[in-house]
């Protein structure tokens, strides 16, 4: 029974790895310090979103045999829209990753310093050189073997490092049971809360882990009937990866100063109240999100513009490696020398603002078409959900967009 469920665990475990890195670990910090359990709510919601969207990118895969990005350039047909649509995706993956890359290496980096930078192996500034280069060393080998199974099999092994270092580190704190309960069921808009609950939502819906699922979906799955599977694993993964984020946010909430701005602060500030354990732990799991999301960044991208471009999608194809070296050397040498280009980051953040609910859109529109997808097309309530989740994602982008103007 255990060897069949491990068996048909599939790119679920990804997608959830693949949001869950240093960025989302810094939002349910802050969540967490400056609203407690209030905004629980706003992750099972985002949850749910994640669910719904992701569950129709694995099924898009599994059916049509094709990664999104190829979907697109097959089913628009004016030419002017297809080559926006295909500029704006390249843009926001490809260009974004490229940008976001050496922060998920750095939030790993950050996590080891935390477990040595205090202790008897502390190396001195060798952290701050080396860390970098050991974790994009770690990701180009995972990367570079190209088969899918190993792949696999490495970051679904994080993803329950991560997983158990999260929640042990939430236990620890010995949390408030009715308090997290009432925080899950009952929301709440606290004072200057809004742009947090956007913020955790955008966090969790990420527009490139739609390429990743239904390109690794078809990878995985070659057969209709596999869809059980797919849903399955879909499913499992995202909620434990909601679960994953909120035991930031319960961990961050035993911190009763303020002055809480990133995990390695919250990682010291639990260390006195309660025990050099729960820091461990919680440096543990950053290492994790870091090193998984610099393994899926790179991996999204080269998907991404394999699809967009037209060539082909074989892990271990010349054009697919150049990508994902490309944009994994980025961020290596980025979180190594601390470079930070903000305006390639803003214009990231633009064209992710834009891509998310355009996406969305088209998602759900080809997830209608009985010509890709034949009896396997959305259902009333899955379109009714999709709707939802379209005028959420808008307000997203529109957020992220404004943030960039420093318009909100």
């Amino acid at each position: 029974m255990i060897k069949k469920f491990f068996k048909n665990i599939g790119p679920g475990p990804l997608v959830a790895a693949a949001f869950i890195g240093p960025g989302t670990v810094t939002i349910c910090t802050l969540a967490g310090v400056n609203f407690g359990y209030a905004l629980l709510w706003a992750m099972v919601l985002s949850v749910i979103a994640t669910i719904v969207l992701q569950e129709m990118a694995a099924r898009l895969g599994v059916v049509s045999q094709k990664g999104l990005s190829e979907i697109i350039r097959q089913e628009i047909k004016n030419p002017f829209v297809k080559g926006f649509a295909l500029f704006l995706i390249i843009s926001a993956i490809v260009v974004g990753n490229a940008a976001y890359e050496a922060g998920n290496i750095s939030g790993g980096a950050l996590g080891m310093e935390t477990l040595f930078g205090n202790s008897s192996l502390d190396i001195g500034s060798f952290n701050l050189r080396m860390m970098p280069l050991i974790i994009g060393s770690i990701a180009f080998v995972f990367l570079y073997i190209g088969n899918y199974k190993v792949l696999e099999r490495f970051l679904v092994g994080l993803v329950i490092l991560m997983s158990l270092a999260f929640l042990i580190t939430a236990l620890i704190t010995k949390p408030d049971i009715i308090g997290i309960l009432k925080g899950v069921f009952v929301p709440s808009f606290p004072d200057k809360s809004i742009l947090t609950i956007i913020g955790l939502i955008g966090t969790t819906v990420v527009p490139y882990n739609f390429f990743l699922h239904a390109s690794l979906a078809k990878t995985k799955w070659k057969d209709k009937s596999d869809l059980k599977y797919a849903r399955k694993d879909t499913i499992i993964a995202v909620i434990l990866g909601g679960v994953v984020s909120m035991c930031i946010i319960v961990s961050a909430s035993a911190i009763p100063e303020q002055d809480i701005s990133n995990a390695s602060d919250l990682a010291k500030g639990l260390e006195p109240l309660f025990g050099v354990n729960a820091k461990y732990f919680l440096a543990i799991g950053l290492f994790a999100a870091g090193v998984t999301s610099a393994i899926t960044a790179p991996l999204a991208a080269a998907f991404v513009a394999s699809g967009c471009l037209g060539w082909e999608t074989n892990l271990r194809s010349l054009r697919f490696r150049m990508v994902w070296m490309f944009i994994l050397g980025l961020g290596v040498l980025f979180s190594t020398i601390g470079f930070k280009s903000i305006e390639i980051i803003k214009f990231a953040q633009v064209a992710n603002g834009l891509l998310l609910p355009i996406i969305a859109i088209f998602l759900l529109w080809v997830m209608n078409k009985s010509s890709v997808l034949g009896k396997y097309k959305n259902s009333r309530l899955q379109n009714i959900f999709g709707i939802i989740i379209i005028i959420i994602s808008v307000f997203l982008g529109a957020k992220g967009i404004l943030s960039v103007f420093n318009i909100i």
